[in-house]
């Protein structure tokens, strides 16, 4: 923003480690997305007349860019959001990737042709942008899922106002200074502010024609409710609760190190975070046990520092959602593992020690609630038909796992689980070419992939009579033989 634009209210940027400020920077206002708006209405008419081709080498520059500036980025996002050194360089190649892959797949196709009715007929299928998107991101991985909505946004030919949340504005409007600002004038914004004032101000706005959210149930059915009246179109990654079986079959000590990983990564703040475990009733204690044991060792720590493997939570509400839950559970016949509290040796930062609680049950929120956080309660299953019940047992459907290499067992989990993605043996990897999404209260379209893409283009039929002759079915009807 310019100092022109700079409103009386401003956004305090915490360094979610330390609780230091580390920046105050001005909230966008509803005149300021009204500007942008008109800008990136404006920019539109000339972007979406860009041939592919010239599209694609700028989305590449983008990635270029992205990565040249790597190591500060890297650094802006561990101070900002508070994951360790390595999920941000992680982070940061997906970003920079994900421009490089829908780069490509942009001037690959724009539609196909289809068999006409009649020899003098020509019919074909156009996809075309739709205008100007509203991309709002979520904190948790504020520069990913921002590229997994702009680069095929942009890529499909519309233009874009990015709404980064306002705990992590910070990276986002970097970002736009090293790699988006050398794109033409108003194909991409930036506009922090907050989620009442600036993000509502998007989605009610006539002009913008496609909302794409990351964020909560409560957040997606707000803004479902906004744009309905206006028949927008919507793509919502809303939460999820994801399931994780552990095989009868499976190597436990495997099985730990998987499940640690897809539960603690980022602190669980991942809306694909496993949530909820369930653990044939035979190996059910020595897999606690086991557990127990190997995340008693994790290290809970600044991101910045090398040794930390666990960084600290964003904010301490969120953090205090999560101890509610644990307390909650204990409360009511759950067993604490390990964890279950706030670091003693930790009188700043949002820590939040990994937990590991038995003898849950679907009573409890801890099994039944979106957690967001470093928590991996064990349930036990008596048979795998048991097992994809309760893996069901949820409004949500974003993500499952299971740990087994039995092909009869795999094949019933990834037919009979309602997710939008499974995985087998290797939890929370995605592919730049496969589709993410969610079923259920998880949302609706899906990032990545074709269907990525495809999100952010709109299908138009066209059939065109070369011959232009008069048809024997028109009127009057009384004329026909």
């Amino acid at each position: 923003m310019s100092p022109s634009q700079q409103t009386a209210r401003t956004i305090p940027v915490i360094n979610p480690a330390t609780e230091e400020q580390l920046a105050e920077i001005p909230a966008a206002s509803a005149d300021q997305v009204e500007r942008s708006v008109q800008a990136a209405r404006r920019a539109y008419e000339s972007w979406r007349r860009v041939p592919a081709t010239e599209r694609a080498a700028l989305l590449h520059e983008v990635a270029s860019r992205t990565r040249a500036a790597g190591e500060e980025l890297i650094r802006l996002l561990t101070q900002e959001e508070g994951k360790p050194v390595p999920e941000n360089e992680e982070e940061l190649l997906w970003t920079a990737n994900t421009f490089d892959y829908y780069a490509e797949l942009g001037r690959h196709e724009r539609g196909r042709v289809i068999p006409p009715g009649d020899p003098g007929q020509f019919n074909f299928v156009l996809k075309e942008p739709y205008g100007v998107v509203a991309c709002i991101v979520p904190w948790n991985y504020p520069l990913l899922l921002m590229a997994w909505k702009v680069a095929p946004a942009l890529a499909a030919g519309n233009t874009v106002i990015i709404k980064p949340s306002k705990l992590t504005p910070l990276t986002t409007l970097r970002l736009f200074e090293v790699a988006f600002q050398y794109l033409p004038e108003g194909v991409v914004q930036v506009l922090p502010g907050y989620g009442t004032e600036t993000g509502e101000a998007l989605v009610v706005h006539p002009d913008v024609a496609v909302i794409a959210l990351t964020g909560s149930l409560a957040v997606g059915q707000r803004l479902a409710e906004l744009a309905a009246p206006r028949m927008k179109k919507l793509h919502l990654e809303l939460g999820g609760k994801d399931p994780m079986v552990i095989g009868p079959d499976v190597d436990l000590e495997l099985a730990v190190k998987a499940l640690a990983y897809s539960g603690l990564i980022n602190a669980g703040q991942v809306c694909t975070s496993t949530e909820r475990v369930y653990v044939p009733r035979g190996r059910y204690a020595a897999f606690g046990d086991m557990l127990a044991e190997y995340v008693r060792e994790l290290r809970l720590g600044d991101g910045l520092d090398p040794q930390t493997d666990i960084g600290p939570m964003i904010r301490d509400a969120f953090r205090s959602k999560v101890d509610d839950q644990v307390q909650e559970a204990v409360s009511q016949g759950a067993r604490l593992l390990a964890g279950g509290r706030r670091p003693p040796d930790r009188p700043r930062g949002y820590f939040y020690e990994p937990t590991v609680l038995m003898d849950v049950n679907h009573q409890m929120r801890i099994m039944t609630e979106e957690t967001f956080g470093p928590v991996l309660p064990l349930m036990p299953y008596t048979d795998f038909e048991e097992a994809i019940r309760l893996a069901n047992d949820n409004q949500y459907g974003l993500g499952a796992s299971l740990m087994s290499n039995d092909a009869r067992l795999v094949k019933r989990f990834f037919e009979e689980v309602h997710a939008g993605t499974v995985w087998i043996n290797d939890p929370l990897t995605d592919n730049y070419a496969g589709p993410f999404g969610g079923m259920k209260m998880s949302g609706q379209g899906r990032e990545l992939g074709q269907e990525g893409l495809d999100e952010f283009q709109q299908v138009k039929h066209v059939h065109w009579d070369i011959e232009a002759g008069v048809k024997d079915y028109w009127y009057p009807y009384g004329d026909r033989d």
